[in-house]
């Protein structure tokens, strides 16, 4: 999609549907959509869903940290490499302080297009039926994906599925999060079936029938519906074009800008170099790529002695033969436990392609995330990188069929699952097997934290086995940070907006200390 989506239908829909605001209550958007002007033919109809992915692109969602900061700070695996980020990772969060304002508003944002898209599509005969199925089934999964991270990191929110005026949606209260899941899911069943299996060319990066089977599986086992959780990795498992790779360290490589794709990839936000659209592009690979103000280890001292250059000075040299260099803010790193592979089992290949200690012969002063850097100075510059953020992908899939299966009827018929992952993590296979139901269930805290590992999944996992807390007060942290002096049981979820409440009092009714937070 780095063709398709990021030129002229981002101005088009830009005009007709993106309001450019932050703030969920702030302009009545119903009086400024000319939908019976548009929608009039499958181009249209494409341009405007292209307007829903493009919102993904915010530095609140997927660019840089914005979904990041609650989905992975404040767990057990990144952390920062100095004094940064401190109210979110230290559990510092109160109403308007790092209250998640912007990430908020721009789900809302996904919410009302998604609205207006489905609206104008169903039903819709200017269109063809293949591009009014696709058109519908991709709006209807982006509302789903909107909902799925409101209500997970702020449990019951204001819910509609049309779009309201302003005095309506100034006077929404809260609805109760299983309702909200309950009808995702029903949307996500009709997605599934109106989306195609597959895209090529610029189209790479849509929503399949697969990410939405995903997305829905995802919901399932949050609300510990294991069943249907299964049901739905399965359909992905077993009908899907999607493979694991070989190889681990494959799944990514995206040194190669014209082929970031690969088939155990089943949903990515499309990032791309020299956007026309300056938010096309993303940072995130920033925060993992070191900065060389802090590298390597001991980077002023001589190697060849006085008036030699400083190791800091040979390591840039060194970096500049491969076209490499360490430009990024390198703050996002492994916390030390991670870092450490005496904590990874025996043989486990996922260390050496997950976590840099030393590169090119240099020791360095941090660790790093190797699997979320890229050092080109070419395909990967500065604050201009095209690497795709990986949403979902097929080995989560089958690790939650596995958690499914073993929640259902114990780890027998779940070892398939789980060993299909681990059987390219170790060269010498390590199949589990022998376990108890609560045996398997435990391992799978750890497998899942090193095959997953700052992909975004890790605090959400953490709160729905119930142990955030505990795995919060028992990590080690870096000088800088003590999050387990702070963390409280009202920090799986983030408090309702300070912004939001002064516009819409009535998000206080349902819950008057939002969150616990006051």
């Amino acid at each position: 999609m780095k063709n398709n989506i990021k030129l002229i239908s981002f101005l088009l829909i830009g005009l007709l549907i993106l309001s450019g605001c932050d703030k969920f209550l702030e302009e009545d958007l119903r009086d400024k959509i000319p939908a019976e002007e548009f929608y009039n033919n499958d181009a249209e109809a494409i341009l405007a869903v292209n307007g829903l992915y493009r919102i993904l692109y915010r530095g609140s969602l997927y660019k840089t940290r914005g979904l990041d900061n609650y989905l992975e700070n404040g767990a057990d695996e990144v952390g920062p490499s100095r004094n940064v980020n401190g109210e979110i990772f230290n559990y510092l969060i109160a109403e308007g302080v790092a209250d998640g304002n912007d990430t908020w508003g721009s789900l809302y944002e996904l919410v009302r297009n998604s609205c207006v898209n489905i609206a104008s599509i169903e039903g819709n005969e200017k269109l063809s039926e293949k591009v009014r199925d696709q058109a519908l089934g991709e709006a209807l999964f982006m509302r789903s994906l909107a909902y799925w991270h409101l209500t997970n990191l702020w449990g019951d929110v204001p819910y509609f599925r049309e779009l309201l005026t302003l005095e309506e949606l100034g006077t929404l209260e809260r609805t109760d999060k299983v309702l909200i899941r309950t009808e995702m899911k029903e949307d996500l069943e009709r997605a599934f079936d109106l989306l195609p299996t597959s895209y090529s060319g610029s189209d790479l990066g849509r929503a399949t029938k697969w990410a939405a089977a995903t997305l829905k599986a995802k919901f399932h086992l949050f609300d510990k519906e294991w069943v249907f959780a299964e049901e739905e990795c399965l359909k992905v498992i077993n009908d899907s074009p999607h493979r694991l790779l070989d190889n681990y360290a494959d799944v990514f490589d995206q040194s190669d800008p014209a082929n970031q794709y690969n088939d155990e990839l089943i949903f990515v936000v499309d990032f791309t170099k020299d956007p026309i659209f300056n938010d096309a592009k993303t940072a995130r690979t920033d925060d993992y790529n070191p900065r060389i103000r802090d590298e390597p280890k001991n980077r002023n001292e001589r190697p060849g002695g006085a008036g030699t250059p400083q190791l800091w000075e040979v390591l840039t040299d060194t970096l500049a033969t491969y076209n490499e260099e360490m430009n990024g803010y390198g703050w996002a790193i492994p916390l030390p436990e991670l870092a450490d592979q005496n904590n990874w089992e025996e043989g486990d290949l996922r260390y050496e392609a997950t976590i840099v200690k030393e590169y090119l012969g240099f020791e360095l002063s941090f660790p790093y995330f190797r699997k979320n850097w890229n050092l080109n100075k070419d395909n990967s510059p500065r604050e201009n990188h095209p690497e795709n953020y990986y949403v979902f992908r097929l080995a989560d899939v089958y690790l939650m069929a596995a958690e499914a299966q073993n929640e259902i009827n114990g780890p027998a018929n779940a070892y398939e699952y789980v060993n299909k992952v681990r059987e390219r993590a170790f060269e010498i296979d390590k199949p589990w097997s022998g376990m108890s139901q609560q045996e398997f269930r435990e391992a799978m805290y750890d497998e899942r934290k090193y095959e997953l590992s700052a992909e975004g999944k890790r605090r959400l996992d953490l709160i729905r086995w119930g142990i955030l807390l505990d795995v919060v007060r028992e990590t080690k942290q870096r000088a800088w940070n003590n999050p387990a002096a702070n963390i409280q049981s009202q920090h799986v979820l983030l408090p309702i907006p300070l912004d939001e409440i002064l516009l819409n009092p009535n998000l206080l009714n349902s819950d008057p200390s939002n969150n616990g937070y006051r």
